[in-house]
């Protein structure tokens, strides 16, 4: 039996589950339009809630974006995969749900995985979600995590689903939690990596290699020499400009003054060696420090290697009064990876230049307000010793050379948000990203990122002080 939290509602047949599913979707985007929080370029969920990408991957000339979501609960409830497609990464169009957690293994819901692209088909990886009913404590008892694949020819409908891999098919050692498949074709063969918990409550990567894309077969696991977290959540193993990288969103790190600094991390090890056999794992690094970021996954798509990443956190202490209207979270921009200098890079995808309209430039000498539109670009050259950027009461940017750091402090009545710092030791530019109810901050083209949600229905004004040039675009799908 499964606990009742996670039972879904029981209907006649599948097609009036899709029904129930269509009309709450479109009885929350009837009152989308009076929402000042419903964000203008971010995809969100049509109603209810939405967490990790998943399956991001680029399929017969389509960008598709499936995502964790919760229709009937803005705060959250049973899975399954949202989705939405675009060619362009600008225009997306609302597609139906991809997967429902309609069979035995995945009957608590369709958790997060990915897609690989291979011999005209999509293939969808993911964790079957099953919570027994009982005296367990889900850690080491009464969860199954199960390794799940469903085949699409056309991307839009699942022609055949099946289950791969169950608890007792992983390596010993390890706890319940086993999750979140990420797959890829390498040198030909396919691999599979999956997060994981062992006995000893530390984290860890397990790789997986197939012939067939069915038959699994453990070959390593991916670790640090020392303890870090207690599970690695959302793994993602890829190759960019000549280095392979591990990314994991590990649970359980400390927390520390310039990283770590919410109650979950995101970031990435560098990959020395042969994954298969006997890499080794480089110095942890965080892929974004402000408030709002987790689980990001990565796609190929003609030769650029993109990432997307929830624009929330889970378990926050913090909220997004969003709920109240029904829905909850976003996926981040689009953002193109680059390996320079021993360090990742994140900037936005070219494509989103293609929404800039009306261009205003600001030499900045002191200090100074602009009035600020609901969607808009602002690209910073600084050129001063201290710098000060203030949205409206609801946030401030501030950094100076002598300490080094460059510091996102909110206001107080900004729904629990307080004070996130990252070390920079030279502010040369910035590129910050605004929709109605988020800000995306790229720094120094790229080498370090703060992304947070924020929320305010008054007029949209910048204040600052320093020394710099500032261009402002407004951004806004119909200028594409």
């Amino acid at each position: 039996m499964l606990l009742e939290e996670d039972k879904l509602e029981n209907y006649k047949n599948k097609e009036e589950w899709i029904l129930a599913i269509e009309e709450e979707e479109n009885r929350a985007l009837k009152n989308a339009a009076e929402d000042p929080w419903r964000q203008k370029f971010h995809l969100m969920p049509p109603a209810g809630w939405l967490n990790d990408p998943n399956g991001l991957c680029f399929f017969k000339g389509e960008y598709h974006f499936f995502y964790q979501y919760s229709p009937f609960s803005a705060a959250g409830g049973g899975k399954y995969w949202g989705h939405y497609k675009s060619r362009d990464l600008l225009h997306f169009q609302r597609c139906p749900v991809m997967l429902f957690p309609e069979h035995d293994w995945d009957r608590g819901g369709v958790y997060s995985g990915s897609a690989l692209v291979d011999d005209g088909k999509m293939y969808l990886y993911y964790t079957g979600n099953v919570k027994l009913e009982g005296d367990y404590d889900y850690i080491l008892r009464g969860r199954e995590h199960n390794t799940a694949v469903a085949v699409s020819a056309d991307g839009m409908t699942v022609d055949h689903e099946m289950l791969l891999l169950k608890n007792e098919d992983y390596p010993s050692g390890l706890t319940c939690h086993v999750r979140d498949p990420k797959v890829f074709a390498y040198e030909g063969r396919y691999y599979m990596v999956l997060g994981a918990r062992t006995l000893e409550d530390t984290g860890e990567v397990l790789v997986l290699e197939s012939r067939d894309k069915y038959t699994w077969k453990y070959i390593n696991s991916l670790k640090t020499k020392e303890p870090f977290g207690y599970m690695w959540e959302c793994p993602d193993l890829f190759e960019v400009d000549g280095q392979w990288i591990l990314m994991v969103s590990p649970q359980g790190l400390p927390r520390e003054e310039y990283r770590c600094q919410n109650v979950y991390s995101s970031g990435y090890f560098p990959v020395y060696g042969d994954f298969r056999k006997d890499a080794r794992l480089g110095d942890y690094r965080e892929l974004d420090q402000g408030f709002d970021f987790y689980a990001p996954q990565t796609f190929l798509a003609e030769g650029r290697r993109i990432l997307t990443g929830w624009l929330g956190m889970p378990d926050a202490e913090y909220e997004n009064p969003t709920i109240n209207n029904g829905w909850q979270h976003c996926l981040t921009i689009p953002r193109m990876l680059k390996y320079i200098n021993n360090h990742l890079r994140m900037e936005p995808v070219k494509e989103l230049e293609q929404m800039r309209g009306q261009k205003r430039h600001i030499s900045v000498s002191g200090a100074g307000t602009a009035v600020c539109r609901t969607g808009e670009e602002l690209l910073i050259e600084n050129r001063s010793q201290r710098f000060y950027l203030e949205y409206d009461r609801t946030f401030a940017l501030e950094w100076n050379e002598r300490e080094g750091c460059l510091t996102l402090e909110y206001f107080p009545e900004n729904y629990g948000r307080g004070r996130r710092k990252q070390k920079v030791s030279l502010l040369r530019n910035l590129r910050i990203i605004l929709d109605a109810t988020s800000v995306e901050i790229f720094v120094n083209d790229g080498e370090a990122v703060m992304s947070s949600r924020y929320y305010r229905n008054a007029e949209r004004m910048l204040r600052f002080n320093g020394e710099f040039d500032m261009e402002m675009y407004e951004l806004d799908l119909k200028n594409c």
